[in-house]
């Protein structure tokens, strides 16, 4: 085809060198010949018009004209075969268009001043394709490209090679989803083999480097810290229990062998851009002749090029880069996790607790990658016996079960292991990503200031899991409802109750002897959405306002019952199944008599800019990534993503990820103590994230002792700590008043 293509433009270009040269000698002073003229406009000075045009070297044009130039809609034939049909501005391509090569590559989309540049679909002369932006000749912002083997790459670029976060798909079924710089994996991410393989942890020039997880389909993983050089490589195989097929793996087959079949395939190279070729006028180039590579920026054509052109495209092109780049950092740090005023801080070394947050991942990934049978979901009373325990010596040197470590010698106990490894397979949590989170490269953040009970948070650096320490109390209401929870939670997957993940406890050996207990817990605002408003509601009004004033107020603020000023509503499906999980919740902790529980909601304006939320006054506040500052189960950051890494949030389930609609409301001024105000009608489209937290409070003594200081000085019906039966009732009607069906 290209060889025929190539004969018809010689015969062109024979045709129309022979018919312009004996009319150049009929009109010596034309530099054109017009075939056909067709003014458009009669008034004095330059008019557009529509011509066919035979320029002096042989090349055609038809369309709009302009001052001799093309402008307006027009196709320009070059006698190479190159052609380009699309709008024009002083002989330049600029706006839609789509050029042609002689080999057959087309590419059809934006222009700007000759340069591809905006959306545009490059085919190539093999049928390879990329659609998506370009930036002066270049692939620069979000693209999919088609390779001629049958691979593809969905994901960002930058100056002509992936950069960012990217997918990409071998045809084998192989497929990666992670970070690229230059061309190459690069950063984190998971590579997924189609034989059930899979590895996820950090990349350098496109193999595994640092800490990462390789998994067997059969459920067994590989731990370490990866690296091409064997001496630099460490780590630890976990069977899965039913099988030991892999005790005699190399993990350099990861490399030699594994990732053979991983080869990114090369982008085919244009050889000439469209920004190269000019229109025709008395023997001079009006379109800039250069071409820009895409790694060396450097001209690919030979010839007498303007350095001083160059250095200004050059130059125009670094600037509109960087003004993307900027851009795009821009967005992601709207939705980047934004850690203010000291309330998470990152536990480096020399931090206070740096020790206790070593020991905690040492134990963690010893407990999750111990061997155990598979198990069923129907779990023997044993399991559930406080007596069941496992206690593990690690010390520094190591042993025959603990590898050694750099932090001081401590002891692990693990609390009903098998009942929390189950629990954590209904949750549908895997157990290397379990781990990964917890235990990878990134530290944990501490909440600077403890709740009330004195108990201090920890955060995994993509937020998913919270980590509180316990009281000892706590800990015996735990396991004693350990049976009673299972159940529940187990027959109720869209239950609100907080989930928890794991019950430990680190023993310092030494004089101190100091014991630190502490739940793993799901995180309840683990979230692509910032989370502009947050109330931790419990129904009763003594005390249930925040104690900051109003101009601190702001979306880091956990609001309480008084502070509350909109009411919720539901779409019907949603809200008689939120009614119906709340009751038996609500059953269920009563009758453990569990009481002082809270109903933490999140709300996420789907109108509000993400540089900006609104006070409950409407006041204006620059956070839009609060942290909360309450002694919450399940509280936490609201992690922000790039979307192309947001798939386990993209789901609706109850009280995750939910549309609804808040409603502001006023309170009279005459009712001190009214908890719920009245609806204005002033509505509100948001994204509603809730959760019953803090169910470790039984009615035990202290809190018998409590209700009855208090009712002495107020109304019984006010205060918090009320019997089990009462809170359950009270809360539910505070509940139900304030999440409504929407009508």
């Amino acid at each position: 085809m290209s060889r025929e293509l190539s004969f018809i433009v010689r015969a062109w270009g024979i045709s129309f060198r022979e018919s312009s040269q004996t009319l150049v000698r009929k009109k010596t002073r034309t530099i054109f010949t017009t075939m056909s003229v067709v003014p458009t406009d009669d008034e004095p000075g330059p008019t557009t018009y529509h011509a066919e045009k035979i320029l002096s070297n042989g090349d055609f044009y038809a369309g709009q004209w302009l001052e001799e130039l093309p402008d307006g809609h027009g196709k320009y034939l070059w006698t190479d075969g190159c052609m380009y049909v699309g709008d024009w501005s002083k002989g330049k391509p600029n706006g839609i268009g789509r050029f042609s090569w002689p080999s057959g590559a087309t590419y059809e989309g934006d222009f700007k001043v000759g340069f591809m540049d905006g959306k545009g679909t490059y085919t190539g002369s093999s049928g390879d394709t990329f659609r998506g932006n370009w930036v002066m000749n270049l692939k620069h912002g979000q693209g999919i490209k088609s390779f001629l083997n049958g691979d593809y790459y969905d994901g960002e670029w930058r100056r002509g090679s992936q950069n960012g976060h990217g997918r990409y798909q071998w045809r084998n079924g192989n497929h990666y989803i992670g970070k690229w710089r230059n061309g190459k994996i690069n950063g984190n991410g998971t590579m997924i083999w189609s034989n059930g393989k899979r590895y996820d942890g950090y990349w350098e020039d496109g193999f595994p480097k640092g800490n990462g997880t390789f998994r067997w389909s059969d459920g067994s993983f590989y731990v370490g810290i990866w690296s091409k050089n064997p001496k630099e490589h460490s780590g630890t195989y976990y069977p899965s229990g039913s099988t030991d097929n892999n005790l005699d793996w190399d993990p350099h087959e990861v490399f030699d062998v594994d990732l053979s079949d991983c080869k990114i395939y090369p982008c085919e190279r244009i050889s000439l851009y469209p920004s190269e070729k000019s229109v025709h006028q008395a023997g001079a180039d009006l379109l800039q002749r250069d071409s820009i590579d895409s790694h060396s920026f450097e001209s690919d054509v030979d010839g007498g090029k303007d350095d001083i052109v160059r250095a200004e495209l050059e130059r125009s092109l670094d600037i509109h880069v960087h003004e993307l780049d900027a851009k795009g950092d821009a967005q992601q740090q709207q939705t980047r996790v934004q850690l203010k005023g000291g309330q998470g801080v990152t536990i480096s070394k020399g931090h206070k607790n740096y020790e206790l947050m070593l020991n905690l991942q040492l134990g963690i990934r010893h407990s999750v990658g111990r061997p155990a049978p598979a198990s069923s979901f129907d779990l023997k009373a044993s399991a559930f016996d406080p007596k069941e325990k496992i206690w593990t010596k690690f010390p520094p040197e190591g042993s025959k079960y603990t590898p050694p470590h750099q932090s001081c010698d401590f002891r692990w106990k693990d609390y009903c292991p098998v009942v929390f490894r189950t629990l954590r397979k209904l949750f549908n949590v895997d157990p290397a990503d379990y781990m990964l989170s917890i235990c990878g490269n990134d530290a944990l953040r501490e909440l600077s200031s403890p709740g009330k009970s004195g108990s201090f948070f920890y955060l995994t650096h993509d937020d998913r899991y919270m980590i509180k320490t316990m009281r000892k109390a706590e800990v015996k209401v735990l396991i004693r409802m350990l049976p009673a929870y299972y159940k529940h939670v187990q027959d109720f997957k869209n239950t609100l109750v907080t989930k928890f993940y794991g019950l430990h406890c680190v023993k310092l050996t030494g004089t101190t002897q100091k014991k630190v207990r502490f739940v793993i817990m799901g995180n309840l605002f683990c979230s692509e959405h910032a989370i502009h408003r947050r109330f931790d509601l419990k129904g009763s009004s003594l005390g249930r306002t925040t104690d900051k004033p109003e101009s601190e107020i702001d979306a880091t603020t956990t609001l309480k019952d008084l502070d509350l000023n909109y009411i919720f509503r539901l779409q019907n499906a949603w809200f008689n199944e939120f009614c119906s999980q709340v009751d038996k919740d609500c059953d269920f902790l009563e009758q453990e008599r569990i009481m002082d529980y809270s109903m933490l909601v999140g709300l996420h304006f789907r109108e509000t800019s993400q540089q900006e939320s609104v006070t409950p006054n409407g006041h204006q506040s620059g956070n839009c990534t609060p942290v909360g500052n309450g002694d919450h189960d399940g509280l936490g950051l609201d992690s922000c993503i790039p979307r192309m890494a947001t798939s386990r949030w993209a789901s609706t389930s109850l009280g995750i990820n939910m549309e609804a609609k808040a409603e502001k409301t006023i309170r009279k001024s005459d009712l001190e103590n009214q908890l719920i105000g009245e609806p204005t009608g002033e509505r509100y489209d948001v994204i509603l994230f809730f959760g019953i937290i803090d169910i470790l409070q039984d009615y035990d003594i202290s809190k018998k002792l409590e209700h009855a200081y208090k009712s002495m000085q107020y109304d019984p019906t006010l205060i918090s700590a009320v019997d089990p039966k009462q809170y359950s009732k009270r809360f539910r009607d505070f509940v139900f008043k304030v999440f409504v069906e929407d009508v």
